[in-house]
């Protein structure tokens, strides 16, 4: 068995998959240090035991870390090198990387000879060309990690991999991770080449609380008005549809009717679409469109005004991929095992 763990600052969310990947437990853990459980390692052993697993029968563990910067750009067996990589990054990614490091720790702690791998959400846009990823800013901003590196990575090499287990894969994907967080993937001939997430999820579409683009001497006034914290907490948990609409959850929109609900919601599709061209640019064209995510799997109405948006483009298939990022997690650590 091997076992899945996506470690967030106040939650665990565990999957476990036996040999041929499919999953056959699942547990998660809420508010942790705040009336929950007490630290990630009292989450971890939780739900070990509320999935009835012996960490002595595991084989692996496999870890979601979302940065890993400009070096760790692919899944790998976590090494006390990889451990302190993935640290270095978290000035990149100070809400996740210290909690990934949290629940490396604490599965170290019940299980300390079981092999511990990460998969990282910026990896799959390691191809993207350094044009794409570069911001026009002096070289020192450069060496300081300021560059654009895309997330959803994981999201999106599961969408790939279904794709190619249908036959061939489309030479120019346009695809839509749409949920709480929201961005999209230009793939040509099977890599990513732009994304529209950048130095952090906040940038791109607009998101459930995020604001998506915006202009950075905005920010700076946001700063200036409110300080840096709370900019920042406008910026990322207050703004996007529950700032326009005031609500985040997309259902919520639709169901509340009203004239700012309907705004956020169009607000959305056509910044999807915006974005879509200039994808579809970076490719040279679209061959298929494929959506995933829990608003790309499941809301006809955006999907299809998304797909309206872009009827310039030609008539192209569009496909609905369920999102699996715990599986392509397990699959990257298993072919790992495999060497």
């Amino acid at each position: 068995m091997l076992l899945v763990v996506n470690a967030g600052s106040s939650s665990l969310k565990l999957a476990v998959f036996d040999v041929d990947l499919t999953q056959i437990a699942q547990a998660r853990a809420e508010r942790i240090g705040a009336g929950g459980p007490a630290t990630h390692l009292e989450a971890l052993s939780q739900g070990l035991a509320d999935m009835a697993v012996d960490p002595a029968r595991l084989l692996g563990a496999a870890h979601r870390v979302v940065h890993g910067g400009a070096h760790l750009t692919a899944a790998t067996l976590i090494t006390p090198e990889v451990e302190a990589g993935i640290a270095a990054c978290v000035p990149l990614a100070p809400l996740h990387n210290p909690a990934h490091l949290l629940g490396i720790a604490a599965l170290r702690q019940l299980a300390p000879s079981l092999p511990q791998y990460a998969s990282f959400d910026t990896a799959f846009h390691v191809t993207n060309p350094q044009v794409a990823t570069r911001y026009a800013l002096p070289p020192e901003a450069e060496a300081a990690g300021l560059r654009r590196y895309g997330f959803h990575g994981l999201s999106y090499a599961s969408l790939l991999g279904k794709l190619q287990e249908a036959g061939p894969v489309p030479r120019r994907v346009l695809a839509l991770h749409l949920g709480n967080g929201a961005s999209l993937c230009a793939i040509k001939d099977g890599r990513s080449v732009a994304t529209t997430m950048g130095y952090s999820p906040l940038s791109g579409l607009t998101m459930g609380t995020r604001t998506g683009d915006i202009d950075g001497n905005a920010v700076l006034r946001l700063a200036e008005l409110h300080g840096i914290d709370e900019a920042s907490r406008i910026l990322n948990r207050a703004s996007g549809l529950l700032g326009l609409g005031g609500a985040s959850d997309m259902r919520a929109l639709h169901a509340a009717g009203t004239d700012a609900a309907r705004f956020a919601v169009d607000h959305f599709c056509y910044w999807a679409i915006r974005h879509a061209g200039s994808m579809i640019a970076a490719m040279g064209g679209l061959d298929a469109i494929a959506f995933t995510g829990g608003i790309g799997e499941n809301d006809p109405l955006v999907r299809q005004a998304i797909v309206d948006g872009l009827s310039w483009a030609g008539e192209t298939p569009v496909l609905i991929i369920p999102a699996e990022e715990e599986k392509q997690i397990a699959a990257e650590a298993s072919a790992l095992m495999r060497l």
